[in-house]
């Protein structure tokens, strides 16, 4: 599947072969509230009323609100996020975003993207 814009610009959102959801920023990207807002509705739209792993890249994310952090206590087609960043800014990043919240499904960081995949996938194993 071809990965589709997100209404603000700042990423794409794209089901994989293997049932994952992938949302990735562009580079250098501050995420604000209205951004979390229109993925999360791209990510309802593709998901079409099921639920799924996703997989957020956050490499390329220069920092997020603290606007943008009160929207991700808000449910999504995600059953469970992995968090992908490849810097110790990323895990601040992380860290900070997801501190002190009560997150609608687990959610963790991961410098590995097969790590990530792994914890994703395994709760979809019989």
């Amino acid at each position: 599947m071809k990965p589709i814009t997100v209404d603000v610009g700042k990423g794409t959102v794209e089901l994989g072969d293997e049932g994952v959801l992938y949302l990735v920023w562009k580079r250098g990207t501050v995420l604000e509230a209205a951004d979390v807002h229109a993925a999360m509705a791209t990510v309802n739209e593709l998901a079409d009323g099921a639920e799924y792993p996703m997989l957020i890249d956050i490499a390329n994310t220069q920092s997020v609100t603290r606007q943008a952090k009160s929207v991700f206590s808000i449910r999504c087609a995600a059953s469970r996020i992995a968090l992908l960043g490849s810097s110790p800014v990323n895990r601040v990043i992380a860290n900070f975003a997801v501190a002190r919240r009560t997150l609608p499904c687990p959610t963790r960081f991961f410098s590995s993207r097969n790590e990530a995949l792994s914890w994703l996938l395994e709760a979809h194993l019989p």
